[in-house]
């Protein structure tokens, strides 16, 4: 099957959309897909971008001009002269680049929320424009009734797009997201990780760049009661080089940002996924972290909260456990005690954490259900 894969990104990049774009691309390359890989940048349209930026900054208001109809419509103008005429079906992690884009071959998009369920879900979305939310609400529509296939990464983006723009059940379609590493570790190997785990010392690991909106306030705070109730417990935080947290106790150690793109990175990663017990985000908001998929493939378990498509990805008591975002940071310090203090329970924890990994929760396992849509259009 050839595949006209459309981003408004370098899909190839690993380092762009947490390489989202690039696992996607090579999920489908590994079911034998010929993908032909097409980059929209905004080329020649220099002076409107500009002027759109300059009239949104006077009003003190936010713009997304990947959202903006006009751009859109003319970026689309340029791609549909590059799809090449044997291609079967056009592709896009996004539903933008195939909102406006006119072409008589099948269009399909797969990601994690519409925009709809963004509007006072993400922070930063509560800043846009009325005007430019109209628009944007506009684009999304077009995309869905002009694609005929869509497929979301949750049950949670999938209802959105039912309630929100009216979409045919049928054309939706749901799978989640694999891990953005490449994991080639077998039962065996798990059965080792978990078993060399440290037993005299919980180890909490926090991965997140947003530290407000992931919860890392709440992650120190759940570490902080664990110590309290007896349980020695450290918190390792990834993502962030300056935490807003004036100071950290003796217990919590920041590793700062790590880029998946250096070897040293994937490697300290790699040590951190190894031997910590949980993966631990008490997020506020957020669509399915890749993550969540990351850690399971170490038969790491994770523990959350219940919003946005993390119910999906999160089977409860089989690879994690997540909480409401209400509940109090005694009772997910219980569970995690409770949890670790049980060693029965906590491997066969880890191992069917890594069971939800292999069935799926994978890159493999996606590919070849997409690749199973695609066929049938």
């Amino acid at each position: 099957m050839n595949i006209t894969y459309i981003s408004d990104y370098d899909a190839s990049d690993v380092n762009n959309w947490s390489g989202l774009g690039h696992f996607i691309s090579k999920a489908l390359s590994n079911q034998e897909a010929k993908l032909d890989f097409i980059n929209q940048h905004k080329r020649n349209l220099g002076f409107m971008i500009n002027s759109r930026k300059l009239i949104y900054k006077v009003l003190g208001k936010s713009l997304d001009l990947s959202r903006e109809p006009e751009v859109v419509k003319k970026v689309s103008a340029q791609t549909s002269k590059l799809i090449k005429p044997n291609t079967n079906v056009i592709f896009s992690p996004s539903s933008i680049p195939v909102a406006l884009l006119e072409t008589t071959k099948p269009k399909v998009f797969y990601t994690d929320a519409t925009f709809a369920g963004m509007i006072g879900f993400y922070e930063g979305f509560s800043k846009l424009d009325p005007k430019a939310v109209v628009k944007a609400n506009f684009l999304e529509q077009q995309a869905m009734d002009s694609a005929q296939l869509i497929i979301y990464s949750s049950d949670w983006a999938a209802q959105s797009a039912i309630q929100h723009y009216n979409v045919n059940p049928s054309k939706i379609k749901i799978v989640p997201f694999g891990a953005n590493i490449d994991s080639e570790r077998s039962w065996e190997d798990v059965k080792a990780i978990t078993n060399s785990k440290n037993r005299t010392e919980c180890n909490l690991l926090f991965i997140g760049v947003d530290w407000k909106r992931k919860g890392g306030d709440v992650a120190i705070k759940i570490t902080e009661l664990l110590n309290n109730m007896g349980l020695k417990t450290r918190l390792h935080l990834v993502g962030n080089n300056n935490i807003p947290e004036q100071s950290l106790p003796e217990y919590i150690t920041n590793h700062g940002f790590i880029s998946k793109a250096s070897e040293i990175g994937r490697d300290k990663l790699t040590e951190l996924f190894i031997n910590s017990h949980f993966l631990l985000l008490p997020t506020k908001a957020d669509c399915t972290p890749i993550v969540f998929s990351e850690a399971n493939s170490f038969g790491l378990p994770v523990i959350s909260t219940t919003v946005g498509g993390i119910p999906t990805i999160i089977t409860e008591n089989v690879n994690g456990k997540t909480f409401s975002p209400n509940s109090g940071t005694q009772e997910w310090s219980n569970y995690i005690y409770s949890s670790f203090n049980n060693h029965t329970r906590y491997n066969d924890l880890c191992l069917s954490s890594y069971g939800e990994y292999q069935k799926r929760l994978n890159w493999k396992k996606a590919g070849k259900e997409i690749m199973g849509y695609l066929k049938l259009l």
